[in-house]
């Protein structure tokens, strides 16, 4: 009989210590239930950009924050698992954390989450597999085709430091051959062709993460073609007659310069008419002549002399 008694008392005793230690937890939230952790964790990665996500707790007329830490390699295997608050999804409200700037190597990360409310917080919840960023998707770049005159310009998508390009390009004609060029960033105009006129060419792109060592599909092929060649023969024509326009004017403006400073610098004095019979008409006159004009100004003027009568 006092076995038995023992007996009940010990039952007694659990299950007042059962009641009293599931109790605990509704008289310290205000009898509302533990914060349920977030569920449904999955990571988007496009173009090394990783956006973790979850399903939000639903607390009506609160706000409930979250927390986001991660595990690399390193913490793992050489610092006793250690985790690692994000460094920008410490107490954020939505049910997302970019997590671009966490993951720095192309090895398996853990990654975490959970949910507060005030003074409550929920458990732990674990990405369900460790995520790489080498599983990323990439995409084909956007690029923009333009014609410079006649030169090909392409100008890609700038998807950050960590992005090259390779851009294929051609004529467009039978049995053309297809170039390759590396564009090492975005954003920049860079020139691939001079083009010929009347011809069209084609321009398709890719991009490469040397990081991961992986490249995207190509974008659908662009192509643009150059106007024929009647803008460049008028250009042509007109060279051409200004160059003859020039031979034919500097000589003639040459000459005529010449001439002028010929006669400002060394002017003739040209005999009158009158003078000129008078010479004419006394042929008999002696071939010593008296100098009848005499150049008196400091420009230089010749004298001319005339022939003088005989003396009887």
């Amino acid at each position: 009989m006092q076995t038995f008694t023992m007996v009940l008392q010990e039952i007694w005793t659990s299950l007042f210590m059962w009641f009293f230690y599931a109790l605990i937890p509704c008289l310290l939230t205000d009898e509302v239930a533990i914060l349920p952790a977030p569920q449904n964790l999955s990571v988007l990665s496009t173009n090394m950009k990783h956006l973790l996500m979850w399903s939000p707790v639903t607390v009506p007329g609160e706000t409930v924050y979250y927390s986001v830490e991660y595990q690399g390699e390193y913490e793992s295997l050489y610092t006793s698992h250690i985790w690692i608050p994000s460094s920008w999804c410490s107490l954020t409200e939505g049910p997302e954390c970019d997590v671009t700037d966490d993951i720095t190597a192309t090895v398996p990360y853990n990654l975490r989450v959970r949910a507060t409310l005030g003074s409550q917080t929920s458990a732990w919840s674990i990405l369900k597999h460790p995520f790489n960023r080498n599983s990323t998707i990439l995409t084909p770049p956007g690029m923009e085709i333009t014609k410079d005159g006649f030169h090909l310009v392409i100008e890609l998508e700038d998807l950050g430091p960590q992005f090259e390009f390779l851009v294929a390009y051609w004529r467009r004609e039978p049995g053309a051959e297809e170039h390759v060029k590396m564009v090492r960033s975005g954003g920049i105009p860079v020139h691939l062709e001079t083009m010929e006129p009347g011809a069209a060419y084609c321009v398709k792109a890719q991009t490469f993460v040397k990081a991961i060592g992986r490249y995207s599909a190509f974008s659908q092929t662009e192509c643009v073609e150059v106007q024929g060649e009647a803008i460049p023969l008028v250009l042509a024509l007109f060279a051409f007659v200004g160059f003859m326009l020039i031979l034919v004017v500097v000589p003639l403006f040459v000459w005529k310069m010449g001439r002028l400073l010929q006669y400002s610098c060394c002017p003739v004095v040209v005999l009158p008419d009158t003078l000129m019979e008078f010479h004419c008409c006394r042929p008999g006159w002696s071939a010593v002549a008296q100098s009848w004009l005499t150049a008196t100004s400091a420009s230089g003027v010749q004298a001319i002399l005339l022939p003088q009568p005989p003396e009887k």
